[in-house]
C-alpha cells in the first residue's frame, strides 16, 4: 500500500526546546489518521513540518506522496490542503471573493475556476452564503469554508489542525459528517483533536503523542489490545439460566459476566474472541438471543492510560 506520509525520526527544536522528540509514523494512501495529545505535546509542530512551514527540525526522513517536505516544498504544497486550528482574517471578502482568491493561488485554470467554486461549495453546504461577507459567517461556516478552500486543487493529503475547536455541538456533528464525506471519497486526511470520542468514530488509526514522543499507535483495536482493555456486550437471552450463564463464560475471551434485570453484561478480550465470534459461541451454546449490542470502545479511557497530562 502506497504511503502518503513517511516520517521517521522527526525532531523539531525551538531554540532549548524540543518539542518534538524523534517521533516515527507512516499514513497510507486513503487512511483517516487521528493525532492526539493534549496541548503542547507536538501534534501542531509536527503537522507544520508536513505543511512546509516548519524549518527547524531533522529528521531521516519526512516526505508528501514520495516529495522531501525539506528539499521539495513546492511539490508537497501541490499535494497537500493544510487548515490550522485558526480561520485568519478576511473580512472584507465574500465566500465567492475567498475562494477565488485562493484558487487564483493554486494556480487553477480560469475557465474551470468557477465550477470548481461551485463544486466545493455544494460539497461543504455552503452554496447560499456564497454572496456573504467572510466576517458575518458562523465559526462552523468558517470551519466549512476553509475545508472548501483546502479542497480547490483536489489535494491528495488533508493536515487538519484541530477542526472542530470552539464549535458548538451542530457544528462538530456537521464538520464531523464532511470529513466522513471526504474519508468516502477516498482522501487520505491527518486530523488532530482533542475530542477522542468524534476521532475514534472516525479515523482509521491512532497516533497518541505526549512530550514530543509517540506513547502508541495503530488501529484502535490495536491500542486496546495493547492496553488489555476489555469490550463490553449487552446481550438479552431469552432461555437464560445459570447453566447457561456458565456455558457463556467459559467461552475463550470472557472475562467475566454481569446478569442484570433485563441482560447479561459481558467483558471481552477481543484478542481472544473477537465480538462476531462471541455471538456464533453463544448461539452454538443454545442460546436464544434477542439483543446483542457492544459498547463503542473508550477512546478516553486509553488516553488517560497512556498519558500523564504532561507537556513538552
Amino acid at each position: 500500500m502506497t504511503n502518503i506520509v513517511e516520517i521517521r525520526n522527526l525532531k523539531v527544536v525551538y531554540g532549548n526546546l524540543t518539542a518534538v522528540k524523534g517521533i516515527s509514523f507512516t499514513i497510507p494512501k486513503g487512511e483517516v489518521f487521528g493525532f492526539i495529545g493534549p496541548n503542547g505535546a507536538g501534534k501542531s509542530s509536527t503537522i507544520k513540518v508536513l505543511a512546509t512551514l516548519q524549518r527547524n527540525f531533522y529528521a531521516e526522513a519526512v516526505r508528501v506522496n514520495g516529495f522531501d517536505v525539506r528539499l521539495q516544498p513546492q511539490k508537497v504544497r501541490q499535494c497537500i490542503g493544510y487548515m490550522p486550528d485558526f480561520f485568519g482574517v478576511y473580512d472584507n471578502l465574500t465566500a465567492r471573493e475567498y475562494l477565488h482568491f485562493f484558487a487564483a493561488a493554486y494556480k487553477l485554470d480560469l475557465d474551470k475556476r468557477e465550477a470548481i467554486i461551485s463544486d466545493v461549495l455544494e460539497l461543504t453546504d455552503l452554496t447560499h452564503k456564497i454572496d456573504a461577507q467572510v466576517d458575518s459567517l458562523s465559526r462552523g461556516m468558517k470551519q466549512r469554508l476553509a475545508l472548501a478552500r483546502v479542497l480547490l486543487h483536489d489535494p491528495d493529503l488533508l493536515l487538519l489542525d484541530e477542526p472542530a475547536s470552539g464549535l458548538d455541538p451542530r457544528a462538530r456533528i456537521e464538520i464531523r459528517e464532511l470529513l466522513r464525506a471526504l474519508r468516502d471519497m477516498g482522501k487520505t486526511i491527518l486530523i488532530s483533536s482533542h475530542i477522542l470520542h468524534e476521532l475514534s468514530q472516525l479515523c482509521t488509526s491512532i497516533g497518541i503523542i505526549e512530550t514530543g514522543k509517540l506513547v502508541a499507535q495503530g488501529t484502535l483495536d490495536d491500542i486496546y489490545e495493547l492496553l488489555s482493555l476489555r469490550r463490553i456486550v449487552h446481550t438479552q437471552i431469552t432461555n437464560l439460566d445459570e447453566e447457561m450463564v456458565e456455558r457463556i463464560g467459559h467461552i475463550p475471551g470472557v472475562d467475566s459476566l454481569e446478569r442484570q434485570v433485563d441482560r447479561l453484561v459481558i467483558r471481552l478480550k477481543e484478542g481472544e474472541t473477537p465480538i462476531e465470534e462471541l455471538h456464533e459461541k453463544i448461539v452454538e451454546n443454545g442460546a436464544r438471543i434477542r439483543m446483542f449490542q457492544p459498547e463503542a470502545m473508550d477512546m478516553e479511557t486509553a488516553f488517560m492510560k497512556l498519558t500523564e497530562g504532561k507537556t513538552a
